[in-house]
């Protein structure tokens, strides 16, 4: 394994507000600079004084925009434009890492500006992607630039080949599986009665609060103690309307929580939800629960379907299905020993996507982008190993501009 690369990582949303790309990329930034590579990331930045690693390097003032079926704060113009071209220079990267490259952001921009070795990580699974398709022209001048493509799932993957052509190796999100397997309970949970946990933007509708609650309205009358978890950012105000005065109180509403206290949100419940309705094309709210070892009732869009091993690993319900749900997730309630199981089961899928795994497999990809960026792109620019395996990614888009 080449040591002491120079990667540069590129995010196009903003740092300080929590999202799966932002995740993704401080995580892959952690493992890299873990193993001894030298690591810069750009990305923008909303908040004056925001706690920032030392490694992150803003891009400018991010605006929202809507985008993918949710809020996108991103960063473009003349302005951020010169910064990153400045950062690409002083750099002096062996790899620029661009994630989501089709974003309106610092990662177009990126591709536009950078001329050495680019690999792409692609996030999105949106079959109907307008902005993808009406920028579909303008993204392939950029794509082209590209030494290499990844896939977070096979969902972000079709989404890829439907809109800009082209295949991608396919590379899930990482999660930091130690992290997340041992914590105590935040304060008063999970109690006696039963209780459910849910994770995510409270005012985004796709992550299916509303499925969520409506199950919610369905079990409690008939269970008195039970309480339900609900944490993350945004407004839980329009959701909550639908629920009846009478159990509002037992919906704990803690907002967002710190790393720590996320952590122990994963072992404060009897049973975590994931009612997301559709968009996702990984699942990390999944893979940190699985982490700690939860018993899980998630929608069964594609994404959660694959890292939930068709069911395996948790609980599977028709999304968009509160009934469904509330059956589900009854039976998991009344079931310690099936909570347990599944528990286990959880914690031995998600070994397959722990960083030290995952980081692994995309410092892979830079070395084979490496070996076969030389100036005629027949010699390789550094002496690896080019045995079966970097064969096989030669074949799926890697060291071959499409």
């Amino acid at each position: 394994m080449t040591a002491g690369m120079r990667v540069g990582l590129v995010c196009p949303y903003a740092w300080d507000v929590p999202g799966g790309v932002q995740q993704h990329v401080g995580d892959l930034a952690r493992a890299l600079i873990g193993m001894g590579h030298h690591v810069s990331v750009l990305a923008p930045v909303g908040e004056a004084g925001a706690d920032l690693p030392d490694h992150l390097v803003p891009a400018g003032r991010p605006v929202p925009v809507p985008y993918n079926g949710s809020v996108a704060r991103v960063s473009f113009g003349p302005r951020t434009a010169a910064r990153v071209r400045r950062w690409i220079d002083e750099g002096a990267f062996d790899v620029l890492h661009i994630h989501e490259p089709s974003a309106p952001s610092v990662s177009l921009l990126s591709c536009w500006a950078a001329d050495g070795p680019m690999v792409a990580t692609f996030h999105t699974s949106n079959p109907r992607s307008r902005a993808m398709a009406a920028g579909s022209a303008a993204l392939r001048s950029a794509m082209e630039k590209l030494n290499a493509r990844v896939a977070v799932s096979e969902a972000a993957r079709r989404t890829l080949v439907e809109h800009l052509g082209g295949d991608a190796v396919l590379i899930p999100n990482g999660v930091a599986v130690r992290r997340f397997a041992r914590a105590e309970p935040l304060p008063g949970w999970p109690g006696h009665g039963g209780s459910i946990a849910f994770l995510g933007r409270l005012d985004e509708p796709r992550k299916g609060l509303a499925t969520l609650l409506e199950a919610f309205t369905l079990l409690a009358p008939a269970r008195p103690g039970l309480r339900l978890l609900v944490a993350g950012p945004g407004d839980p105000g329009p959701a909550l309307a639908s629920v009846p005065e009478g159990l509002r109180h037992r919906i704990v509403l803690p907002g967002r929580l710190d790393d720590a206290d996320k952590v122990r949100a994963y072992h404060s419940a009897d049973v975590f939800c994931a009612p997301n309705l559709g968009g996702e094309s990984f699942g990390i709210v999944l893979t940190e629960a699985m982490s700690a070892g939860a018993a899980i009732v998630a929608s069964d869009i594609p994404a959660f379907t694959a890292v939930l091993e068709g069911g395996t690993a948790g609980e599977l319900f028709r999304a968009g299905d509160a009934a469904h749900l509330a059956e589900r997730a009854g039976d998991l309630l009344d079931d310690p020993e099936r909570r347990a199981r599944l528990g286990g089961a959880a914690r031995r899928a998600v070994r397959a996507y722990d960083w030290e795994t995952v980081a692994a497999e995309v410092v892979h990809v830079y070395e084979t982008v490496l070996m076969w960026d030389g100036p005629d792109r027949a010699t390789p620019r550094v002496r690896l190993d080019t045995g079966p395996r970097a064969t096989a990614l030669l074949r799926r888009g890697v060291g071959e501009r499409p």
